[in-house]
Formats: C-alpha cells, structure tokens, sequence
C-alpha cells in the first residue's frame, strides 16, 4: 500500500512513513532492526547534527560511501538542513573524487575510513579543498558526528523542515560526458518523488516486501530506486556494501527476500551458483534490470530458476532517471527486447534529423518531456540548452524505436558511450585521462563485448617517439587513475588511428 498522499520531499517522505508505518521494520543492516519511527528519529538527529556543523539551505554535503544506513542518514539529513547531497561513486581515485568536491564546493564530505582496504579519508590528505570544512568518517565517528547536534527533539529540525519546499535541490549527481569532464546533474525533491512512486508502482514493490539493495546508493539504481522508492512503498531496505554472490544467497534465504533489482550481471552470477549449488529462492518474487543488452533467455531463467516472477526492464539516465518500464506479465520477449512503455505523466517521442516525429518502428534520436527532467547541469548553461531544448524536451543521444503500444527499443547511441558492469562509461573521458600518460601520443577507446561485464573498454594506443612505455606500465597507471569500470581492459598499439576528412577517429573501422 502506498502512502495516501505524496509528500512533497524526501525527508518528509522518511516522515510520512514513520507515521503511516510505525513500528514496522524500514531498515535491517549489522543484525540490527530499524523501525519506520526509529529511521525517522535518526534522521532528526542527523538533522539536527548538520544544523550544528553550520549545514544551510543552497550547501553541498557530499557522500562517498558504500551502501549503510549513515548514508541514509547523511543524506536526509543534508536535505533536511536545505542542503544538496553530491553522490559520489565509491570506485572513483581520489583525483576524480577530489574535482567532484572541487567543483560542487562540498562544505561536508562524510566517507570512509575502510571500504574494501581504502582509507578514504587519507587519501585526500594532498588535495585541495578550499571550500571542504569537515571531513567525517561514516564507520568511525558518526556517533561523534551526532552527538554535536541537539537530538531528535531540537527545534530547529522543525523550522528548518518548514523551509523545505518540492522546489529545493535535493542532489546534484554525476554523469561522465562526452566532453570528457563529468557533468553534475541537478534534481529536486519534486522531480524525484513522484517519479519513483510511480516506478515502485510498475515494480508492484509492496507494503512489508524485503528489498536487498545491492546497487550502490550513489547511483540512482540504489538510492531514487532504492530506498527512496522502498519508503514510498513501505518495503523494508536491506543494505549491501558491495555485491558477493554467496553473501546475496546467504540474504536470500537467511531473510526471505522478495525484491532484487540489479544488472544482468548479478543474476547471471545467481544463476551459475545456483547450477552449482542449489539455493532456497521461494521467497523471490520481483526484479528490475537493464542498463546493458538482456537476452529473452536470461529473463526465462530468471522467472523459472530463481523465482522472479515479476521481472521487467526499464529505461532511464541520470537526466531522468525512469523514463521507461516493461508491465507485469509482458511476455519473456518483450521484456527482453524492448525496455517498455513511458511512465505515467511522461511524454516520448523519437524524431529525425529535423526533430520530426519517425513513424511506427524508424529509428530516432530518443527524446523525453515531463516531470523527471533534470533541471540542468551544474555550473554548465550551455550544455543544459543543448540537452533540454526550448520546448523542454530532453535529447537522450540515445536512439531507438517505437511499436504501435508506445514500447521502446534502443537500437544505437549517438553518444560515444558503452555499459560495463552498469556504470556508463564515456570514451572521451578515459582517452582525456590515458592521455595524461607521458608515453602516449594519440589514444580511441571502445566498449567490446564481455561475456560477464556487458562491455568492457579497448584502447588503441599510439605511443610517443622517445619515450619508453609498454602497454603493461599504461595499464597499471590506468588502473591508479581512474575507477576500475572506467580502465580500458584491452590495449592495442597501433601506428596511426584512422581518421576521416574532418580530423575525427573513425571509430566504427576500430571496431571491426
């Protein structure tokens, strides 16, 4: 049962739980069980701590973390405060973190002190912040953090909640560009709200239902998909920090599960450890995927083998994060093929080179109008005025078809972009850094097929004369300079890359 009326943003939303839902668990993480209430008075706390730390409307509090409740209780409470939170990807080098800081003038950064052997805090200590005033470590001095503020009952918390509006800036996240710098997208409480209460809709996410979040929070698969849309639905969100098939098998059984989103990645890995060692997924109901190709027979697999029933594709970007969804009960093929019909309150529409309307099944430039749309990119005005066009209509770069029940398939990019693991990955980003590589002259990189990955990255390599570099030496500084899913994993040196009349690499000779 969703709740009677939308609140108008997302730390009302925690509120309006708690009072439709009371006593029931909204959180279970570190063998502990959290109330819709509790969630509620938490986040008063951590509201209340933002105010103490001078965290005010139109601020930036940055969150660098994997999935645990603190990041819930980061985030609401930055929002609560009138503050943006800026997600960022906890795969990013320091480097790429810090110009994400840098760029939004973050005033907080709440991270880590160990995530997978990282020290997040230190590896900050050399860079530079200017606007960066309090660093806090979410496993180490949350409590500290907390105890600054005046509690749950401070009444600051309800003033400062009383100048929140469905207006106000609720994040700014990044998205790679075909620019080569990542862009910062801007979203408001109102344009998430009534986006993923109609997405838990076309899910069917339930009352009582257990959600395993294995997307990451700083993504919009796990935090607007996530748990934003598990409080609109009174689901109750079980975290993951880091995806382990054994670890997931162990949740499935150990806390009957019902609801797992993820890419096909993750149920490729489900269904080859369950071949190998069968598993109770009885209580397995629903899934969502996307974000790379899905076979007709991985959909099969998934309702018969695992049990998800109610598995759908869907279709978003960080622009607009759900633009499209598959309906319960499409059949394995349609699903698979195509990435459904547009959500509730959106207009779609594929157009031409002159921005008119294709017919039934030509292909065309993707565009989107309502609700959803991003307000713009951050600091970035003519980017935005190249996105969103004067009638407000968002040009996705994406291009596919249209059938005659409005179902959408994506047949090409007309950025220069590929799906790993997925996490988009932009070319022109990874050539900007590679070609920071004193060896490296000239560089093109493309996504290539990866059995377990969807796609991964091959860069073409022209080295520079005089300079000793082997392809070995470029891949490890690769790997020490960007997020994993971003380094190439293949290299080919090369004399020369081909290049039509307009100076421009002829990426399509590449890749055959």
């Amino acid at each position: 049962m969703m709740l009677k009326q939308l609140p108008e943003t997302i730390p009302q939303l925690v509120q309006a739980a708690a009072e439709a839902r009371g006593a029931a668990p909204a959180l279970v993480e570190r063998g502990e069980t959290w109330s819709f209430s509790r969630l509620w008075q938490e986040s008063r706390a951590a509201i209340s701590a933002m105010l103490s730390h001078g965290v005010r409307q139109g601020d930036r509090v940055a969150i660098w973390a994997p999935n645990r409740r603190e990041w819930i209780l980061a985030a609401v409470g930055a929002m609560g405060c009138g503050a943006a939170i800026i997600p960022i990807n906890t795969r990013l080098k320091p480097t790429e973190a810090s110009d994400i800081l840098v760029r939004t003038r973050s005033k907080l950064l709440m991270t880590m002190r160990d995530f997978l052997g990282t020290n997040y805090v230190d590896s900050l200590k050399d860079a530079t912040l200017p606007d960066l005033e309090k660093i806090v470590a979410l496993d180490a001095q949350w409590s500290d953090f907390i105890s600054k503020g005046a509690g749950p009952s401070d009444p600051e918390v309800d003033a400062a909640l009383s100048r929140l509006t469905a207006d106000h800036v609720c994040d700014i996240m990044f998205t790679s560009g075909t620019t080569g710098l990542p862009k910062g997208v801007i979203s408001t409480h109102g344009r998430v709200i009534p986006m993923f209460d109609e997405w838990a809709r076309h899910m069917a996410l339930g009352e009582g239902e257990r959600y395993l979040i294995i997307n990451p929070f700083f993504h919009t698969f796990g935090y607007k998909a996530g748990w934003v849309a598990a409080l609109l639905a009174g689901a109750t969100v079980y975290p993951m920090a880091s995806f382990d098939a054994a670890r997931v098998i162990q949740h499935i059984e150990e806390d009957r599960i019902n609801f797992l989103p993820g890419p096909p990645t993750i149920f490729h890995m489900l269904l080859a450890a369950r071949r190998e060692t069968p598993f109770d997924c009885s209580s397995l109901r629903g899934a969502a995927t996307g974000a790379a190709t899905v076979p007709p027979e991985l959909i099969r697999r998934m309702r018969s083998e695992l049990g998800l029933v109610d598995t759908v594709t869907a279709y978003g970007m960080t622009e607009c994060p759900a633009i499209t969804a598959c309906r319960r009960g499409d059949h394995e093929e349609l699903i698979a093929e195509s990435c459904g019909k547009a959500l509730a309150g959106l207009e779609l529409r594929v157009v031409d080179d002159a921005g008119l309307p294709c017919a039934t099944g030509r292909p065309g430039e993707i565009l989107v109008r309502g609700y959803g749309v991003m307000v713009g990119y951050l600091d970035d005005p003519d980017a935005t005025a190249a996105a969103i066009d004067a009638d407000g209509w968002l040009h996705t770069g994406d291009v596919g078809t249209l059938d005659d029940d409005g179902y959408l398939r994506i047949t090409d990019r007309k950025k220069d972009m590929f799906i790993s693991g997925g996490f988009n990955v932009y070319p022109a980003e990874v050539e900007k850094r590679l070609s920071g590589h004193p060896g490296v002259a000239q560089v093109a990189v493309i996504g290539v097929a990866d059995a377990r990955l969807g796609e991964v990255g091959k860069a073409f390599l022209v080295l520079r004369p005089g300079v000793e570099a082997t392809v070995e030496d470029i891949a490890v500084w690769a790997r020490e300079q960007m997020a994993n899913f971003k380094a190439p994993r293949f290299y080919e040196v090369v004399q020369s890359l081909p290049i039509n009349a307009a100076g421009k690499v002829m990426k399509d000779l590449l890749r055959q």
